[in-house]
């Protein structure tokens, strides 16, 4: 990616949990000049909703943004050669999927996508509250006992993060909700954003584009350890910026993990938008890419 070609960088740290606006979204900017990151608040300087975040993205997002999304982009696929092998309709790519599940779930509000996990045949493919893991959730001789993974997610493990299969719904550390409805973010978009790599190994020459991102490799990148990747406060936030270069944010006091996750990320994907290697990662297939997708980061 050449130099200059963003000249702006928004991490979304994203939420699935129920209700319209979300604590747990937070939304993080910096740009091209060198300056710290900032936090975007919605219009009536509440809390984000996801379809605010789409409209976002859609009507006032800033021109060649490198735009980064804290979430599972697709399900995994490489390992059964199918996201719901044994189902007839289970989709062959991303885009379908993300279409299969915002079609699912057209009548759940705010984006969630409870409708989907509940359904007759999705619901044998994830492991859900109450105890009730389906008969599919694993495969037979599965290489990770914690569920499905995606091979961007093997290769998250080997940097040191540690990975949840995005068809596990229970637990604090869990993605899967928030994979998901992120996924109905991403088919609620249109086409009119560039999604890296399911719409192609190379981004195009100019506008924006969105990747996946995981917030602990920047933690990582900024001297942090996976085990203390959160940051709560405003001195530590302001020494793993300049871990990244990054001028400080100048905040005091606590502040919630979510604001410093999207914060951090920012910076570190100005830092890191023009190398090489992170679009060109050597497991990122054609086929992965449009049936997985890929985050930005691991290699």
């Amino acid at each position: 990616m050449p130099p200059g070609r963003f000249r702006h960088f928004l991490a979304i740290d994203w939420s699935g949990a129920v209700g319209e606006r979300q604590r747990g979204i937070a939304l993080g900017l910096c740009s091209d000049a060198g300056e710290a990151p900032r936090l975007l608040l919605p219009p009536d300087h509440r809390h984000w909703s996801r379809d605010g975040v789409r409209r976002y993205l859609l009507d006032d997002l800033p021109p060649d943004t490198l735009v980064g999304l804290d979430l599972g982009i697709s399900l995994p696929f490489a390992d059964a050669g199918a996201y719901f092998p044994g189902w007839a309709d289970s989709p062959g790519d991303a885009r379908a999927l993300w279409a299969l599940i915002d079609e699912v779930c057209a009548s759940d509000p705010h984006l969630s996508a409870g409708s989907f996990v509940d359904h007759l045949e999705a619901s044998a493919y994830f492991r859900r509250h109450g105890g009730r893991e389906g008969r599919a959730f694993h495969l037979p001789g599965a290489a990770h006992r914690r569920g499905r993974f995606r091979v961007t997610e093997v290769a998250q493990e080997r940097a040191g993060c540690k990975p949840y299969s995005n068809f596990n719904l229970v637990g604090a550390a869990q993605v899967g909700k928030s994979s998901l409805t992120g996924m109905r973010l991403l088919q609620r978009l249109g086409g009119r954003l560039f999604v890296w790599p399911v719409d192609g190994l190379e981004p195009p020459a100019q506008g924006s584009v969105v990747v996946e991102i995981y917030t602990t490799i920047a933690a990582l990148a900024a001297q942090r350890t996976a085990g203390r990747s959160k940051i709560r406060d405003g001195e530590a936030l302001d020494a793993a910026l300049a871990a990244l270069g990054s001028a400080p944010a100048g905040l005091s006091g606590p502040i919630d993990d979510h604001s410093t996750d999207a914060l951090l990320t920012s910076a570190w994907l100005r830092r890191h938008a023009h190398d090489k290697t992170l679009w060109h990662p050597a497991e990122l297939t054609p086929e992965i890419a449009r049936t997985e997708g890929w985050t930005f980061g691991a290699r």
